[in-house]
């Protein structure tokens, strides 16, 4: 793309997104069967009569389905509908066993609500139109067979809630943190495993731009995202192709396009269908349905604290920025551990810090996720304590911290001593340090006495190495600038 394309995102154009995320529910069984639904089981062994449409059978309501929506619905500030329908979407594709889903069209189970999050320091709010059940298609497979294609049913069936946006986001950034969010949680809730790889979690995005102030553009859906940087690389660059396209003189068409992570690209697979193309009509083989008020009730009694809700608990007990409160309501298991290890230590904000600092870089580094990290909140806690009351610089609490993360050691304490690591807080030992720096070091204290600042830091680092880092660099700060005044 040219660089006047660029200028022109910047410039000219706003960017309009809207997202459809179908999130595979976590029952034991598919929606309409009572068939398995077990990831990864050889093709063709999940799927039963019902799935494969044979003559004569009819699809049965799977009531763990319709609890896990009602959750979502819950989660997100929805309307519960009393009464809703299911319809057939009608289209003719291989791995369609039927040739139409059963979906839901005008009457949705979720009408309504929305998502918040931060976008930097920025509160973000999305709309959302709706959510509704239906069942996921087959699969088409082509890599395992010579000169055609076979056809696997396992995933034919299984149970999705559709959730749909309003074409509220502006950005690549923007929608990256809006699916994150709600990845975040229908994760917590416990309605979806969240696995973007085996397409539990999977995001259709709705690209369009315009001039601002103008009716909104030709939208193209990006079918399919199932990783969060494929997800911005995606966003990115059909944005930049649409406005491309438009100032070379070319009408955007209404198009289903894949994303190619190998080249950066999207490749239009085919023209986008509106629903009249879909023919949709209710499903005469399920009756509506029906939802009463106390069933919802007895949902919203087992509900969990939500992370907006913790996140909002965390900035009134413990004092937390709301940014902090934000990040640490990540997933279940980072609250948790940040909870025990602030109760323990007395200091949330310096919990919060290491969480977010060197907690979460090992993580990264490893690969791995607070289930499984390898230093408790009860030893983060000592670690802490310990830096609170000044037993160790923060420079030593990192390498205690590195002994716990190895399995070096597993006492704090231990760590502390067998390393030396525990600062000097002998005033009458540090003060002959500082009279011995002062006097190698005459130009610098000259210098700080007319009045360059530069000159108190160098002697602060040549009384820190004269100590051999054990110094409490307050400590010498204090009684530095005090003898140097």
């Amino acid at each position: 793309m040219s660089n006047t394309s660029k200028s022109l995102l910047v410039q000219g154009y706003e960017v309009v997104i809207g997202f459809e995320t179908h999130a595979q529910l976590a029952t034991q069984s598919k929606i309409f069967s009572r068939a398995p639904i077990a990831f990864g089981a050889e093709p063709n062994t999940q799927a039963c009569a019902v799935d494969l449409a044979l003559p004569g059978t009819l699809p049965v309501m799977n009531q763990g389905a319709v609890e896990l929506a009602i959750r979502l619905g819950l989660a997100l500030g929805s309307h519960i509908a009393e009464h809703s329908v299911f319809a057939r979407k009608n289209y003719f594709y291989p791995d369609l066993p039927k040739g139409y889903q059963i979906s839901q069209f005008e009457i949705p189970v979720v009408q309504g609500g929305e998502v918040s999050f931060f976008l930097g320091d920025e509160k973000k709010t999305v709309r959302l139109v709706r959510a509704h059940l239906e069942e996921d298609a087959g699969k088409s497979l082509h890599e395992d067979f010579i000169g055609q294609s076979g056809i696997d049913l396992n995933r034919a069936g299984t149970p999705l809630l559709e959730i749909v946006t309003e074409p509220d986001m502006r950005s690549s950034a923007e929608a990256v943190a809006y699916a994150k969010e709600l990845h975040k949680i229908v994760t917590w809730i416990g309605i979806c495993d969240g696995n973007m790889q085996e397409g539990s979690f999977r995001c259709d995005a709705n690209v369009s731009v315009r001039k601002p102030g103008a009716e909104l553009g030709t939208r193209r859906e990006i079918k399919n995202l199932n990783s969060f940087k494929f997800m911005q690389q995606a966003i990115d660059y059909e944005v930049r192709w649409q406005i491309e396209e438009i100032e070379d003189g070319r009408t955007i068409q209404q198009a289903t396009v894949l994303f190619d992570p190998d080249t950066g690209e999207t490749r239009a697979m085919r023209t986008k269908e509106d629903a009249a193309d879909y023919r949709y009509f209710p499903d005469p083989d399920l009756p509506p349905l029906v939802i009463a008020r106390e069933w919802v009730e007895q949902v919203r009694a087992g509900m969990p604290e939500l992370p907006r809700q913790m996140a909002e608990r965390l900035v009134r007990d413990y004092g937390l920025p709301e940014y902090d409160a934000t990040t640490l309501t990540q997933s279940p298991a980072m609250a948790a551990y940040f909870e025990t290890a602030a109760k323990a230590s007395g200091q949330a904000k310096l919990v919060s810090n290491w969480i977010m600092g060197e907690v979460s870089r090992r993580l990264n580094a490893d690969e791995g996720d607070m289930a499984a990290v390898p230093v408790s909140a009860a030893q983060l806690a000592a670690l802490i304590a310990r830096i609170a009351d000044g037993t160790i610089s923060n420079n030593a609490a990192r390498q205690v911290f590195d002994a716990l993360w190895t399995g070096e050691g597993s006492d704090v304490d231990a760590v502390i001593e067998a390393k030396g690591l525990k600062q000097m807080n002998d005033t009458g030992a540090l003060e002959k340090i500082i009279d011995e720096v002062m006097a190698a070091n005459a130009d610098n204290v000259a210098q700080f006495r007319a009045g360059k600042e530069k000159a108190f830091n160098a002697l602060v680092g040549q009384v820190m190495k004269a100590s051999k880092g054990k110094a409490n660099p307050q400590q010498v700060n204090d009684v530095l600038r005090q003898k140097l005044q």
